[in-house]
């Protein structure tokens, strides 16, 4: 099975934004943080130069620097917006408060269905788990490819941190529970592709991690 993540780090926030295909060019985009000219034409050029037909948008969670260019990608592939429920009230807010960020003109988007924990989604022939992580944002979810090992994990683990929780909806110790049932349980050489950083593995978290690996300061 084959699973191509291709990532861009784009906004000021420099925030991960993933577009998973598969052989036959498939594609999925997740979290695009595009907010400018130039970032855009990035991703499209790489959309076109590999000719990947984009067939959905998937957001791991709404916050501002995951989700700029969501009205633009809609319209640009032509695609549906999925998102998990209790996010979609965090998606709302962030036309109030997206000019606060400097991120002036932002066209905010609405989901177009719901993700639900458990369910699985196709990126063409592969296949992905949805995984409900909340503690960072009430209804964020990671993606999981069990074929490969790879999973897209949004801002719930980073390499050698976890994701913040003073946001509104943020619970620190719900976070910390969420990343130990749910993501410390996956295969030890499962990647973590984060939204912000380098990618990381379960194995070197689980023994890295000053917040949740086997040293955390309880």
């Amino acid at each position: 099975p084959m699973l191509y993540i291709k990532s861009f780090t784009f906004n000021p926030f420099q925030e991960n934004t993933y577009l998973l295909y598969d052989e036959n060019g498939t594609g999925t985009l997740i979290d695009p943080g595009c907010f400018d000219l130039a970032e855009r034409k990035e991703l499209l050029d790489f959309v076109t130069e590999k000719k990947i037909r984009i067939t959905q948008l998937l957001n791991t969670h709404c916050h501002v620097d995951h989700v700029l260019g969501n009205a633009w990608a809609k319209k640009t592939f032509g695609v549906q917006l999925l998102i998990h429920k209790e996010e979609a009230a965090v998606l709302k807010a962030v036309e109030v408060y997206a000019p606060n960020y400097g991120f002036v003109g932002y066209e905010s988007s609405e989901a177009d269905g719901f993700l639900v924990e458990g369910e699985k989604i196709e990126v063409g022939k592969e296949v992905l788990k949805i995984i409900f992580v909340p503690g960072h944002a009430p209804g964020h979810v990671v993606f999981h490819h069990e074929a490969s090992h790879q999973c897209i994990a949004g801002d719930t683990l980073f390499r050698g941190s976890i994701g913040r929780t003073d946001l509104p909806g943020g619970n620190h110790e719900l976070l910390l529970s969420k990343i130990k049932s749910e993501l410390f349980t996956l295969p030890e050489e499962t990647v973590i592709y984060p939204g912000h950083g380098p990618e990381t593995t379960i194995a070197f978290e689980k023994i890295h991690n000053p917040f949740v690996g086997k040293n955390a300061r309880s």
